[in-house]
């Protein structure tokens, strides 16, 4: 199962049958291992990764550091589920260190999620304080690299 999750992870887009010549089984056999993958919740989805700067699409991304007072029973799991629910957040990881969340948040402009931030981030319960970093430039995103043909449009002196 390893190798069908490294391949899968590497490139979703390959065929049943071309990744079964590269696991040396059948075509069926990689179906019923995809869909047992899919069905104990351990394929969670598939997803292209975008280089979104070549598109005409505003949007920002921020990295939201959050520092909480988990509840008391309840813990971090309520808190992150309510997280969770916002449209503008993608990723939500529970941290060690010097905060207890770290949220990946995409918006169209940096008000915008600054005002995301400020009204919805920081006014819930048992947040204690936020810190946002704007990503100004992506290089690498899930194994894919960014670097290329982009121009530097801060012009010359």
């Amino acid at each position: 199962m390893d190798k069908l999750l490294t391949i899968l992870n590497d490139d979703a887009r390959l065929s049943n049958a071309q990744i079964a010549a590269m696991l040396g089984t059948t075509e069926d056999d990689v179906a019923a291992k995809i869909a047992k993958l899919e069905a104990d919740g351990i394929l969670r989805g598939y997803k292209a990764v975008v280089d979104w700067d070549r598109t005409d699409r505003d949007y920002v991304t921020a990295i939201i550091e959050l520092r909480v007072t988990p509840k008391r029973d309840r813990g971090f799991e309520e808190l992150a589920e309510t997280i969770m629910r916002f449209d503008e957040v993608e990723n939500v990881y529970l941290m060690s260190g010097g905060y207890d969340f770290s949220i990946v948040v995409r918006g169209r402009t940096f008000q915008e999620i600054a005002m995301f931030v400020a009204r919805r981030l920081a006014t819930l319960d048992s947040v204690v304080s936020t810190t946002t970093h704007f990503v100004l430039r992506r290089y690498k995103e899930r194994d894919v690299q960014f670097l290329g043909e982009q121009k530097d449009e801060r012009g010359a002196f």
